[in-house]
Order: structure tokens, then sequence, then C-alpha cells
């Protein structure tokens, strides 16, 4: 999955593609480089991040969306807890929901339940404004689980295809270092919920905090944690780096492909 922020404040690409020109021509690159899915986001999930109105998210993602539907045939998420950007990007031609609070906003899982699109749901303790001041578990992996197992029941509850459903366990969102290389080798655990698992690692400060480079800096040690997620059992990586993640999947692949029993 290839990430397009649409917002000035992301913590990697801020800025970078606000213009849709530049956006569109970004994920045309993504695609291009080996991204299996689109996706696509109007507003900052960073730690400290602060929300964004309805109407300026649905400015930045509606005409990139539509563009993209006319010009690639890869699926498209939206990035987004808002139901009323749901509405408007599955309409523009999206065709998944990648929702941080899990579809707990209000009117989120209705909506959702009613788009008839495949969701994502992650796991966040607290709100991007403070979800990393001292977040705390008993047991990361067995409460990330818990969690999860709740709200993929609330979806199945809701009229969503079990079939519909991808489960992400939030890597740095209310976590610290150790928690997300807790969760990195509890993927397997998780997987145990009978649901997709989506990992999004890329750049983001536990590789900072691991190698001591900054966010650019970070694409060899993303790349690597990709592998890693993919060898615990994750289906899908959510990655800036298409290429490298690409390539470094396919070494993967090929040395799997390469031990397996042809009987």
């Amino acid at each position: 999955m290839g990430i397009l922020n649409l917002t000035p404040d992301s913590f990697s690409d801020g800025g970078l593609w606000l213009e849709p020109d530049q956006a569109v021509r970004h994920a045309l690159d993504m695609v291009a480089d080996g991204a299996d899915i689109l996706d696509v986001g109007g507003e900052s999930t960073r730690p400290g991040a602060q929300a964004v109105v309805e109407q300026a998210e649905l400015d930045r993602v509606i005409p990139v969306i539509e563009r993209l539907a006319s010009e690639i045939a890869v699926p498209i998420s939206v990035d987004t807890s808002k139901p009323q950007v749901m509405k408007a990007a599955v309409a523009a031609g999206a065709t998944m929901i990648n929702d941080v609070c899990a579809l707990r906003q209000q009117g989120a899982l209705d909506t959702a339940a009613s788009l008839g699109v495949p969701v994502c749901l992650m796991h966040m303790q607290g709100q991007p404004r403070d979800m990393q001041h001292n977040p705390n578990y008993q047991d990361v992996v067995a409460e990330v689980r818990d969690f999860l197992d709740e709200r993929t029941q609330a979806c199945r509850d809701a009229g969503i295809s079990r079939h519909e459903i991808v489960i992400d366990p939030g890597f740095g969102f209310g976590k610290s270092l150790q928690h997300n290389l807790d969760l990195l080798n509890g993927i397997v655990e998780l997987k145990t919920l009978g649901f997709p698992v989506m990992a999004g690692l890329s750049r983001k400060s536990m590789l900072g905090a691991i190698t001591g480079r900054e966010t650019g800096d970070r694409v060899i040690a993303s790349a690597a944690a990709a592998m890693l997620a993919v060898q615990n059992g994750a289906a899908i990586v959510r990655v800036h780096d298409v290429r490298e993640t690409a390539d470094a999947l396919k070494v993967l692949a090929a040395s799997r492909a390469s031990t397996a029993d042809p009987y």
C-alpha cells in the first residue's frame, strides 16, 4: 500500500503533495514502482497533530481520488475517520476505508457498512494530539488483539462481511518502542483473529530510535521492518518508499519459493 498524504503537516512528507497534479504524478510513480493499493489521506495523524475540519479534508482528497480513479487500475483507499469524507471518497472512486479510529467516530460504522467496501480497523491508544504521552499496557499484544476482536465483531454486527475486514495494530499510535517491537513480533498472534493484518511501520520514530537516523534517512530501516512484518504474517504493508519495499519483498518471496517443498 503506497501512502499519498495530501497534508501540510504529516510527519514524513507533509507539504510535498498538496497540489493535485503533483499528487497524481506521485501516485502514478508509486503504482509503477509496485504499489498494489494507494492510500489517500487529507488529515495528519502524526503525534501531536490537530484535527482538520471536514470541508478542508474533502477539498484535499476528493479531486485527487476522482482523477486517480480514472487513471489507474489499482484500488484506492481513503484514510479518514469522518463519515462524510468516507461517503464522498467512495462516490469519487475509492474502494476501501482505512480508519485509524476503527470506525468509532459517531456514524462511521453505519456509514462504512452502508458503503459496502472493505475496511481497515486500526488500534490507537488515545488521540493523535496526546497518544505518545506515556502510553501504557499490561500486555500490549493481548490488549491490541482484544480491541481488534471487539471492533471486528462490531463491524460484523453492523453487516460488514468478515471477508471485507483488515486489522492494523497501529504501530506508533500510542506505543513505546518496546510496545512496537512486541507488536511486530506478535503479528502472528493477531492473525489468530482470522483477518488480514496491515502493518504501517514506514519511516516511523521507532526506526529513528533504533537507527539514530532522521525521518528521510529511514528508507532501509523501513524496508527491513516491512520485510519482518511480512515474515511474521502481515498481508499488507503501508509504505512511503514503494520501490525499495517492493524489491525487498521480492527477495523474500524468492527465498520462500526456493525452499518450498515441491511435493
